[in-house]
C-alpha cells in the first residue's frame, strides 16, 4: 500500500513538475520567424519545362519585354461579335460595358506598337448565372497559341449572407455563402496553377486580334488590355525605399483580424470553420459549436482565394503575423500569393511557403532572422492570400506528362498481349514496339529528375516521394528485362494510377488560420499553443458535454411551431447538414413546421414501419419502395393532395413511372440519372475512331478497339449481400424499348419480354457478350482512366467521379447520348431513337403518419426548384464537382453549372428516357433476366429459347403476387 502511494505521490509530483516546464517553455517560446522558410531551394526549371507547353511556346520567340504602355480597350470597343451579347452602356458604375452569354465569342483588335511578350488583362463582371466560375477559350490571332488557353477560369465573388448567428442553444451557425459580384481586375492566368504567374503571350508589331470564346456562365466585360510586363521588387529593394522616403515604424497598438470574417471569397466552399483542437483558437468553447476558422482542406485549389479587410490607424510600417495550421499536406509546405490592396508588395511575397506542422503556431511573414515590413497609409486596407502550387507546379506538369506518355506504352503493349497476357510466352515486344526501351529510359529520367526536385522543395523525402519510389523501381526492372514486361503489367497499370493520385496530394495546398496580427515589432502576440493544464481542462469540459449535448437538436432556431414532422434520411453527413440548414432557413419559417431530421440507415424502415414506430416521411429511397410498400398499404398516396398535379409537373413523365400503382402515386423522384456514353477524346483521336451514333456503329467499331485490345463496356447489375432486388439490365432495356418493346403487357400482369422485337432484341444484346467478348464485369472508372476501355456506357454521374477520380486525364474524354436504333419515320425518312432508362431516389409519406398534411408541405417544398438549386449549389460549394447533384426537377437542373454543351448533351438524352414501372413479383424481372443473359453466354443456350423460358418463370412470380395481392 504504501508502494502505491509512493508511486502515486511521485507520478503527480512529476506531472505537476512537467505542467510547470512545459508553461515555462510556452511562456519563453517567442520566436515567430522560426517556421519561415530561408534560401528558398530553387528548382532549375530548365531541367523540367521541355515538356510543357506554354514553355515550348514561350520559347520560340526572343525574350523581348516592351515597356511603352498598356493598350486598353473597353469592352464595347470590339471588332467582331458572334452570338446574342449586348453592350449594357453603363453597368454597376461603369461605361461602355458588354455581357457576354454562355455561347458566342466576341474579338477585339489592338494595334501593337512594338512586338514582344505582354499580359493580357481583363476587368469583368460576374453576372448573375448559375453560380459556377466562368469559363472562356481564348484565341490570339484566331488560334489557341498552347493548351493552357482553351479553359481559362475567371472567379466569381462569395461572402456570407448575414453575420454568424447562434441557435437556440447557443451555437454558432454557419451563413449561407451567396454571390458578391463586383468589379475584377485580372490577367490570363493558368486555370489549374501549374504555371504560377499570369501568362506571358507574344505579339506581332501592327494588327493582333484576342477572342474570348464562352464557354459556361456570363460575364459583363468593361476593359481588355494588354500590359507591359514589370518584374516585381525584392525585399530589400523596397527596403530601400523605405529608408529613403524616411517611413517609420508604427507605434499603434497591435490589431487582430478574426480570420472566419473575410470580406469575400472566390468560392463557396470557403466558409467559416469550427476548431475545437485548442482552446486558445478565438473563440473557444468546450461544448458549443464556434466558427473559429478558415480554410482547412476547403482552401487547397490553385487560384482560390481569400480577401480581409482592415483598418489602420496611424501610417507607418508594420509586421504581419498570422495564427495558422497546416497539417494536412505531410511533407511539404504549401504555398500563398499574398497581396496588399491587390498587389503582390514584393518578390518574397510570391509563393511565400507555410512548412508542415501538426499544431497552431503564430508565424511572422518574415525570413527566420528577420520579418517584413509593410508600409501602410492610414484608413481601409484589404488583404489577400491566394493558393499557388509555386515550384511543385512544374514538378506535377512533368508528372501529367509521364503519365500521359506511360499510359500510351500501355496501349500499345495491350496490342500484342491483350489484357491478362500468357507469362510463358514471349511477345517479342522490343522487336514489335518503337523505341520502347529507350521511351522507358526516358520516362524513367524525367521522373527521377521530379523526385529530385520533389525532395528539394520539399525538403525531405515523403509518401509522395516513396510512389515515385514504386514506379521507378518497376521502370528500372523493364528496362533491365525487357522481354519480362508483359508478366507484371496489372501493377504497371496501378503504379500509373498511383501517379495520377500523386497529382492530386501535390495539388491539394491547404491551410487553416485563426487571425492575422497587425503589429509592430516590438509587440508581445497572443499565445500560439496551450499549456498542458490548459488542455486538459478545455478537453475535459468536452468530454462531459459529450454526454449533455443533443447533437441531433443542433441547428434549431427555433421552437415555435405548429407541428413536428420526423423525417428520416440515408443520404451523408454532409448532405444532412446542409438540408437541416435549409428547413431552418426557409422551411420552417413558411410554414410553421418543425422538422426531427434523423440520418438513419435505409434497412431501418422496414421493421420500424412494421413496428409502427416509423417516420412520416423517408427520403432517399430507392425507387423500388413505394410501390413495394403501397402494395401493403404503407405509403400514402399522393395524388389525394390539392395541388399534386402542380408538383408533379416538375419532373419527366419518365420519372414518376415507377411510383406509380393502381391509379395512385407514391412518392415524388428526388433524383433521375439516367445513361450516357462516355469516351476517351485523346484515345479516339490517336487512333482516327469515329464515336458511334447507333447500335450498327458500336459493331463496326469493335473491330477497330479490339485490334488494338481495347474494350467496350456495357454496365451488367450486380447485388451486393442479400439484396434480392436486382434492376433490370440497363442496356438490354433501353435496346428494348427503342425497339416498341413493352417491359409489362395485359395491365402488368405479364412480362413483355418476348412479345414483338423482344427475343430479337435479347439475342441482339448477348451477342456483345457472346460474340464479341464483352467484359461481364469490370471496373469501368479504372480502365476508363487508364485507357484500357477508352469509350462505355453508364450513368452519368460518372461525370462526378471522374472529374475528382481522374485528375490526369482532365480535357481528355467527353460524353454523348447513347447509341439508337434507325427507324424510317411516316414520310419515309430515317430517324434514330434513343430510348433510355434510368434510376434515382424518391421520397414518401408512410401511412402510418398522422401529420400527411404537414407531410405533403415538406415534400412540395423539397421538390421545389428554388430548394434543389440551393442544395445541388451548396452541396457542390461544399464537395465540388464531385457532388453535382443529379437533380429529378427539370428547371433544378438547367439551373445547376454544366457547361452550355454538357446539359444541351444531357436535356436531349434526358427527353428520351423512359421509366419500367413497379409491380407485384417485378423484383424476378431483373434477376431473371440476368439469369437468361449468364445461361446464353456460359452454357451457349439458345437466346430466343433461354428469353422464353425466363419470361414463364417471370410470369409465375407476377402472377403469385398478384393473387397475394388480391388482383385481378
Amino acid at each position: 500500500m504504501k508502494k502505491v502511494l509512493i508511486i502515486t505521490l511521485s507520478a503527480v509530483f512529476l506531472l505537476l513538475v512537467y505542467a510547470v516546464v512545459d508553461f515555462a517553455i510556452l511562456s519563453n517560446r517567442e520566436n515567430h520567424l522560426s517556421y519561415n522558410v530561408s534560401d528558398k531551394q530553387q528548382i532549375n526549371l530548365d531541367d523540367y519545362t521541355s515538356s510543357s507547353s506554354y514553355y515550348k511556346y514561350k520559347e520560340l520567340y526572343d525574350a523581348v519585354y516592351p515597356q511603352t504602355g498598356n493598350i486598353v480597350l473597353s469592352g464595347d470597343n470590339y471588332k467582331t461579335l458572334e452570338g446574342e451579347h449586348q453592350i449594357l452602356g453603363l453597368y454597376q458604375g461603369l461605361n461602355n460595358v458588354l455581357l457576354t452569354e454562355e455561347s458566342g465569342s466576341v474579338t477585339y483588335e489592338f494595334d501593337v506598337t512594338e512586338a514582344g511578350f505582354y499580359h493580357v488583362g481583363l476587368t469583368y463582371y460576374p453576372y448573375e448565372g448559375k453560380s459556377s466560375n466562368i469559363e472562356r477559350t481564348v484565341y490570339v490571332n484566331d488560334e489557341i497559341l498552347f493548351p493552357g488557353l482553351e479553359n481559362l477560369v475567371f472567379h466569381r465573388l462569395w461572402g456570407a449572407s448575414e453575420s454568424i448567428k447562434q441557435d437556440i442553444y447557443g451555437n454558432d451557425i454557419r451563413p449561407s455563402q451567396v454571390e458578391l459580384p463586383r468589379w475584377i481586375e485580372t490577367k490570363l492566368t493558368d486555370p489549374v496553377g501549374y504555371v504560377t504567374e499570369p501568362y506571358e503571350i507574344y505579339f506581332e508589331q501592327g494588327l493582333n486580334t484576342v477572342t474570348f470564346e464562352s464557354l459556361r456562365e456570363t460575364m459583363v466585360i468593361a476593359e481588355v488590355r494588354l500590359e507591359v510586363i514589370k518584374p516585381l521588387n525584392t525585399y530589400e529593394e523596397i527596403k530601400a525605399i523605405y529608408e529613403s522616403n524616411n517611413y517609420q515604424e508604427s507605434s499603434s497598438k497591435i490589431e487582430i483580424i478574426e480570420a472566419e470574417r473575410p470580406l469575400f471569397t472566390t468560392s463557396p466552399t470557403l466558409y467559416p470553420l469550427n476548431d475545437r483542437t485548442s482552446v486558445l483558437t478565438r473563440p473557444s468553447h468546450a461544448s458549443l459549436i464556434k466558427l473559429n476558422t478558415i480554410g482547412g482542406n476547403n482552401w487547397r485549389v490553385a487560384g482560390d482565394k481569400i480577401v480581409w479587410e482592415f483598418d489602420v490607424e496611424e501610417s507607418g510600417l508594420y509586421e504581419i503575423s498570422m495564427r495558422v495550421k497546416q497539417k494536412l499536406a505531410t511533407g511539404m509546405s504549401v504555398g500563398r500569393n499574398i497581396y496588399i490592396d491587390g498587389e503582390i508588395p514584393f518578390e518574397e511575397m510570391r509563393n511565400y511557403e507555410f512548412q508542415h506542422s501538426n499544431d497552431w503556431r503564430i508565424q511572422t511573414l518574415g525570413t527566420k532572422n528577420e520579418a517584413f515590413m509593410f508600409y501602410l497609409e492610414e484608413g481601409t486596407h484589404e488583404l489577400m492570400l491566394e493558393v499557388s502550387l509555386g515550384q511543385y507546379g512544374v514538378l506535377i506538369d512533368q508528372i501529367q506528362n509521364s503519365i500521359s506518355n506511360l499510359n500510351k506504352l500501355y496501349r500499345e503493349i495491350l496490342v500484342y498481349t491483350g489484357p491478362e497476357p500468357d507469362p510463358y510466352r514471349d511477345y517479342q515486344l522490343t522487336e514489335r514496339i518503337d523505341h520502347m526501351v529507350e521511351r522507358f529510359i526516358s520516362e524513367r529520367d524525367t521522373l527521377r529528375s521530379v523526385r529530385k526536385g520533389l525532395i528539394q522543395v520539399a525538403g525531405s523525402k515523403s509518401e509522395k516521394t516513396g510512389i515515385l519510389d514504386t514506379m521507378l523501381l518497376q521502370l528500372d526492372d523493364f528496362i533491365k528485362k525487357p522481354r519480362e514486361i508483359h508478366k507484371n503489367l496489372t501493377s504497371y497499370n496501378s503504379n500509373i494510377s498511383s501517379l495520377g493520385t500523386l497529382i492530386t496530394l501535390l495539388d491539394a495546398q491547404p491551410l487553416e488560420i485563426d487571425y492575422f496580427v497587425l503589429h509592430n515589432g516590438d509587440s508581445k502576440l497572443p499565445k500560439a499553443k496551450a499549456s498542458m493544464i490548459e488542455s486538459f481542462v478545455y478537453s475535459f469540459k468536452s468530454f462531459i458535454a459529450s454526454f449533455t449535448t443533443n447533437y441531433a437538436a443542433v441547428g434549431k432556431t427555433t421552437t415555435e411551431s405548429t407541428e413536428t414532422i420526423e423525417v428520416w434520411l440515408s443520404i451523408g453527413k454532409d448532405q444532412a447538414n446542409i438540408l437541416r440548414k435549409l428547413i431552418d432557413e426557409t422551411f420552417t419559417p413558411q410554414t410553421g413546421v418543425q422538422v426531427d431530421l434523423k440520418l438513419v440507415n435505409s434497412a431501418v424502415l422496414l421493421p420500424a414501419t412494421l413496428a409502427g414506430v416509423g417516420p412520416d416521411l423517408a427520403m432517399g429511397i430507392d425507387h423500388s419502395t413505394p410501390v413495394n410498400y403501397a402494395m401493403r398499404k404503407a405509403a400514402a398516396d399522393l395524388t389525394q393532395f390539392a395541388n399534386y398535379e402542380e408538383v408533379a409537373s416538375r419532373f419527366k413523365a419518365s420519372a414518376m413511372v415507377p411510383y406509380q400503382y393502381n391509379d395512385g402515386v407514391y412518392a415524388l423522384p428526388e433524383q433521375q440519372i439516367f445513361l450516357m456514353m462516355f469516351y476517351r477524346t485523346d484515345i479516339f483521336e490517336e487512333l482516327g475512331l469515329g464515336v458511334p451514333d447507333t447500335w450498327d456503329d458500336v459493331i463496326s467499331l469493335i473491330p477497330d478497339l479490339q485490334k488494338h485490345n481495347l474494350e467496350f463496356f456495357l454496365p451488367v447489375p450486380t447485388t451486393t449481400g442479400a439484396v434480392a432486388n436486382l434492376p433490370a439490365n440497363p442496356v438490354f432495356s433501353s435496346m428494348f424499348y427503342q425497339n416498341d418493346g413493352s417491359f409489362y403487357i395485359n395491365n402488368n400482369s405479364e412480362s413483355g419480354f418476348n412479345e414483338g422485337m423482344g427475343p430479337q432484341v435479347f439475342e441482339r444484346w448477348t451477342q456483345f457478350y457472346t460474340d464479341y467478348s464483352f467484359p461481364v464485369e469490370a471496373n469501368f472508372v479504372n480502365r476508363f482512366r487508364s485507357g484500357q476501355m477508352p469509350i462505355g456506357i453508364t450513368y452519368y454521374n460518372t461525370y462526378n467521379t471522374l472529374s475528382v477520380f481522374a485528375p490526369e486525364i482532365k480535357g481528355k474524354w467527353d460524353f454523348v447520348p447513347i447509341p439508337g436504333t434507325i427507324y424510317t419515320d411516316d414520310e419515309g425518312n430515317q430517324q434514330v431513337r434513343r430510348e433510355t432508362i434510368s434510376t434515382g431516389t424518391g421520397i414518401m409519406i408512410t401511412e402510418q403518419s398522422s401529420k400527411k398534411a404537414e407531410a405533403w408541405q415538406y415534400l412540395d417544398w423539397w421538390t421545389k426548384t428554388e430548394t434543389q438549386v440551393r442544395f445541388g449549389r451548396e452541396m457542390e460549394g461544399i464537395l465540388g464537382s464531385a457532388a453535382r447533384y443529379p437533380t429529378a426537377n427539370i428547371e433544378a437542373m438547367n439551373q445547376l453549372p454544366w457547361t452550355v454543351k454538357e446539359y444541351e448533351k444531357l436535356e436531349e438524352a434526358w427527353d428520351w428516357v423512359r421509366g419500367i414501372p413497379e409491380v407485384p413479383g417485378g423484383y424476378m424481372t431483373g434477376r431473371h433476366l440476368d439469369n437468361a443473359l449468364r445461361l446464353v453466354i456460359n452454357d451457349a443456350s439458345n437466346p430466343r429459347e433461354t428469353i422464353y423460358d425466363y419470361v414463364q418463370k417471370i410470369n409465375a412470380e407476377i402472377e403469385k403476387k398478384r393473387s397475394e395481392f388480391g388482383l385481378d
